[in-house]
């Protein structure tokens, strides 16, 4: 392929036909602000805060959109650049509160960073605020239209990304905003509370609703025994704003430091992950011995179940009826646990670190309170747990390594890897191989249901040996299984299910992309580039555990033995199971 040379700013590049003028200022070592360019979304050109000069063209070009050709000159830092830019952002700013210091996005917004580097001190123009009403409503997702910049990256990726589409640009000019369809409330909406749009939003228009201060009131209460889980992505995700590099697993440094801030047990969701692959894997089982409803499918991500009731009510049978991790050990945190302690449940206080603002809505559910009070008291994302370690002072990279709390602390490998797409899928293989087959697994790695692709597909063979006689091998099982991140790829999906052109035995599906790992609770920027790093060291993770499958957790073995019972029975269907409500989608 031959390259075009391109000279920007007097230094020249070579890059290939199709390249943008930004993609090949970042060749040239040449940062140009954006505000509506996202790496991992389409080019929009709507905020023109990246204008450059073009010898040769009589107006401005948007860098993002405006590909190089062979002999070009650009010029990114004239006089009347920065003049454009700098008028740009402040007319962005008039309809912007001034109030960084109380905002969720101060010292991590876009727009007040180009204000910054841009050297703006004071705007030129009136100031017209918007004065719209902030939507709470939902518990999970806050939606606050006075600090829109309408750089529409949350309609993309509510749209494009998540196939849920309620968000638009209302108005026209100047009043131009990012609203919602009819203007409803998102409580009033199919919104699915992902929060994929708060990963989108360069700004604090979307933000999830704050829980810390409920959570900082319970733990200075001596009345009251505060617990915390915390889920398989958190722990490669938390150390991103505490001064470890993308990627890190920070484990034990966090246990160390949820308790410093007071918490009374330290638990991990693992431990429930493996007890949801002991229950999930017993019903696919179940449902193919006795032709029960084919596909299975997963049902630990909120978002996706509440998907379902609302596009998909029809097909809610397909469904594992297992509640999620944060739901069974919130369960069994106000049963099994105080009965072991000698403790009143009502004094309890169950407390989720997540990466994921849909958690706070299934804490909330009705259904979520199989222990006679709400199971999960409170939902934190990643994102507030930072603030709180912050706001304690801690400094974590100095703190000493901790282990989790026992009984709800002892998980497995393949508990960590519920937090990368593919993982829920994987988990229950190891354990459901060698459950049917009797064989150990020659290698614990499925790396065919491993990666950010959209969807996976994958066939297993099991051979049953208690059909085995007279030296045959046994009956053989085929079991086709398929995995899917993120909303609009899981609707492909469904659709080639209900139509019936894929004969499919087990689906995971994860409403973010990614997985957990890219959940709208975590640490911005979420980028593929990011999704990456914290999908490497969850398997990293596995890898290092003791103990890799969930069937070998003495811990599980142990409650079912002296609490549950067996998988499926009468306990863990009070405690571990739920059911599922067809909504409208408005």
């Amino acid at each position: 392929m031959d390259l075009f040379q391109v000279t920007i700013d007097g230094q020249i590049v070579n890059v290939a036909p199709g390249t943008t003028i930004l993609q090949a200022a970042e060749d040239a070592g040449v940062k140009i602000p954006t505000l509506c360019h996202h790496p991992d979304q389409q080019v929009k050109a709507a905020c023109r805060v990246c204008v450059v000069e073009v010898e040769g063209s009589r107006v401005m070009q948007p860098a993002c959109a405006y590909p190089v050709y062979n002999g070009m000159v650009v010029h990114t830092n004239t006089m009347a650049v920065r003049e454009v830019r700098r008028t740009v952002l402040e007319l962005l700013l008039t309809h912007h509160p001034q109030d960084c210091l109380q905002c969720e996005r101060n010292l991590h917004c876009e727009l007040q960073t180009l204000t910054q580097e841009a050297g703006i001190r004071q705007v030129e123009f009136p100031q017209e605020l918007r004065n719209l009403p902030v939507d709470e409503s939902s518990g999970a997702v806050a939606r606050d239209p006075n600090k829109c910049i309408n750089c529409r990256r949350c309609i993309e990726a509510c749209g494009e990304l998540q196939g849920v589409d309620i968000l638009a640009s209302i108005n026209r000019g100047y009043d131009t905003v990012v609203g919602t369809g009819l203007n409803k409330s998102l409580a009033d909406l199919a919104c699915v509370l992902c929060g994929q749009c708060i990963q989108a939003c360069p700004v604090g228009a979307l933000r999830e609703v704050d829980h810390t201060q409920q959570v900082w009131d319970a733990l200075n209460d001596p009345d009251v025994h505060v617990v915390v889980q915390t889920a398989p992505a958190v722990r490669v995700a938390l150390g991103e704003e505490l001064g470890y590099p993308v990627g890190s697993g920070v484990t034990k440094k966090m246990t160390a430091a949820l308790r410093r801030l007071g918490f009374d047990k330290v638990f991990d969701t693992d431990f429930t992950a493996d007890l949801t692959i002991m229950e999930e894997g017993s019903e696919l089982l179940d449902r193919i011995k006795n032709g029960g409803t084919l596909p299975m499918i997963t049902s630990c991500s909120p978002g996706w179940i509440k998907y379902m009731e609302h596009y998909y009510p029809d097909m809610l049978d397909h469904l594992s009826t297992c509640k999620s991790p944060q739901q069974m050990f919130g369960a069994l945190a106000k049963t099994f646990y105080p009965q072991t302690q000698g403790m009143d449940p009502s004094k309890i206080f169950v407390v989720s670190v997540m990466p994921c603002t849909a958690k706070k809505y299934e804490a909330n559910r009705p259904e979520m309170r199989a222990s006679g009070y709400q199971d999960v008291d409170v939902v934190l994302t990643t994102r507030e747990l930072v603030h709180m370690i912050k706001q304690a002072g801690l400094n974590i990279t100095a703190l000493p390594d901790e282990e989790f709390d026992d009984p709800l602390g002892l998980s497995t490998g393949a508990g960590v890897i519920f937090g990368s797409t593919g993982g829920v899928m994987e988990a229950a293989l190891r354990t459901v191989y060698e459950i049917v087959t009797g064989d150990e697994l020659p290698s614990l790695d499925f790396e065919v249901v491993r990666g950010l692709e959209g969807t996976k597909r994958a066939s297993v063979e099991l051979i049953i040996p208690e059909a085995a006689a007279d030296g045959e091998v046994g009956t053989s099982l085929q079991v086709n299984v398929a995995v899917a991140s993120s909303l609009s790829e899981a609707k492909k999906l469904i659709e080639l299910v209900k139509t019936g052109q894929e004969e499919i035995h087990f689906i995971e599906i994860m409403c973010c992309p990614g997985g957990c790992i890219g959940g709208g609770g975590q640490p911005r920027p979420t980028t593929n580039q990011t999704r990456t790093a914290r999908m490497n060291a969850i398997y990293r993770e596995d890898a290092g555990m003791p103990i890799r499958k969930s069937h070998e957790n003495p811990a599980v073995a142990s409650l079912y033995a002296d609490f549950l019972g067996s998988p499926l029975g009468s306990v863990s269907h009070k405690l571990l199971h739920t059911h599922y409500t067809k909504r409208k989608v408005y």
